[in-house]
């Protein structure tokens, strides 16, 4: 005699790879190192102050509430807040030579992943014009439009070109560099 029961019991789905990245190959929060936690926490507050126009003390204490936030580098959350909040003009003056259209027609998810670039790369010299690079490029493609991380990628690029030529003409063509998130 068969269990009539047997047969009616669904099918599971294959086992997912690993990997680290989800279907759209942005990393997993688990394989996240505190300073990129961190710049996810700055682009969520930047985006605030760019498009409701808080106070950047309400944005600051409205973001350390958030879920998550205990796993961020806090030193480097609060640099990138401050440092793009107050300097935001002078971060606009380097990225308009470089954009394509005015800032207004940008998004403000990718105007804000650009003033975190812009300020990492003329006010952070320990963190290498790569990973800078990198990691905007990853929140642009987990935040941004669809294409939005090609954009920042070809502005970011031009722009490291500008503030950090001496660290690009030191690295060998094709070398790997260090990864110092």
């Amino acid at each position: 005699m068969t269990d009539p029961y047997a047969a009616a019991a669904p099918k599971r789905p294959p086992r997912q790879i690993r990997s680290g990245l989800t279907a759209t190959g942005a990393r997993k929060a688990a394989s996240k190192s505190q300073r990129s936690r961190s710049r996810e926490f700055a682009l969520q507050a930047l985006y605030q102050r760019l498009v409701g126009k808080n106070p950047i003390a309400d944005i600051d204490a409205f973001t350390r509430d958030l879920a998550g936030f205990s796993k961020s580098d806090p030193v480097h959350f609060e640099a990138l807040l401050q440092g793009c909040a107050s300097q935001s003009e002078a971060l606009d003056t380097l990225l308009l030579p470089l954009l394509d259209r005015k800032l207004a027609e940008i998004s403000p998810v990718e105007h804000a992943v650009l003033w975190i670039g812009a300020f990492e790369f003329a006010n952070c010299p320990d963190v290498p014009w790569r990973v800078v690079l990198n990691e905007c490029i990853e929140l642009a493609k987990e935040f941004g439009g669809t294409d939005g991380h090609k954009y920042v990628n070809a502005v970011l690029n031009e722009l490291a070109k500008r503030l950090r030529s001496t660290e690009m003409a030191a690295e060998p063509s094709g070398a790997a560099t260090t990864r110092k998130p």
